[in-house]
């Protein structure tokens, strides 16, 4: 059985748009609704939000600062992953690097603006380690790469399937996405990392102190604030350990 959608929706603060649309109508393949300053972006299965919004005044988010480390679109198998993975090499994206961790295989990138993404497959829940959850080691590229021939946007299935954040200290983190919104703590053995996640999955939130405390000016480009599908069906909003509005909803539909 798959499991629960529980990311639903992503704002970012962008100072250059049309890289920002280039990058993520132009080359991943969403679709745009547009009412500025306002961008949404989503897959053609509409599984979640992502949304712009244009400052042209906004400071660059200096790399690496407290907020968003990277957020991860989830893909539905291998070949969707390698056939996203051939178009942004073949038009030059921002690689950052390939990992096996276990319970899914992951790529890097990053956004012109330096946001971190990644694209990632989950590999079936029985195949998952059985010692610590997740690990990292080197992933075949050409391997996954052999896996389609051809380069592909977006399939209309994908979902953000969770967000990673550099915060100040693991325990306030514990303390909000743990204790304040109920997720199990599903790894410690990362140096400085905690994952955090309901229903069982190996995690909706990462988060870890790899940044230090440096802090991005205010106003910004990067992490804004996300909307959570909350299995408890609670009704509002917070604000989380790096400052991002979380808003929690019991709607499936709610963007």
């Amino acid at each position: 059985m798959p499991f629960p959608r529980r990311l639903l929706s992503l704002a970012l603060r962008v100072r250059d748009l049309g890289a920002a649309l280039g990058f993520y109508r132009d080359l991943l393949g969403l679709k745009v609704e547009a009412d500025p300053p306002r961008y949404r972006l989503f897959p053609e299965g509409r599984g979640f939000c992502l949304e712009l919004i244009h400052d042209p005044e906004a400071p660059l988010r200096p790399y690496p600062s407290l907020g968003l480390y990277h957020f991860a679109l989830l893909l539905p198998d291998r070949k969707a992953l390698a056939g996203v993975f051939r178009r942004l090499l073949e038009a030059g994206a921002h690689f950052e690097g390939a990992a096996d961790h276990g319970v899914s295989e992951a790529l890097y990138f990053r956004d012109p603006e330096g946001n971190g993404l990644e694209l990632y497959r989950d590999r079936p829940q029985g195949e998952w380690p059985k010692g610590p959850l997740m690990f990292t080691l080197p992933l075949n590229l050409e391997r996954l790469l052999a896996e389609n021939p051809k380069a592909t946007p977006l399939p209309p299935e994908t979902l953000l399937g969770h967000l990673h954040l550099h915060v100040e200290g693991l325990e306030g983190a514990e303390a909000f996405f743990a204790g304040r919104l109920g997720m199990a703590v599903t790894l410690r053995t990362y140096p400085g990392a905690l994952f955090f996640a309901w229903d069982g999955y190996h995690h909706h939130l990462g988060t870890n102190t790899w940044a230090g405390k440096r802090q991005a000016p205010e106003g910004a480009t990067g992490l804004l604030a996300y909307t959570l599908l909350d299995p408890f069906g609670r009704e509002e909003t917070l604000l989380d350990p790096v400052g991002a509005r979380v808003r929690l909803t019991g709607r499936g539909d709610a963007p």
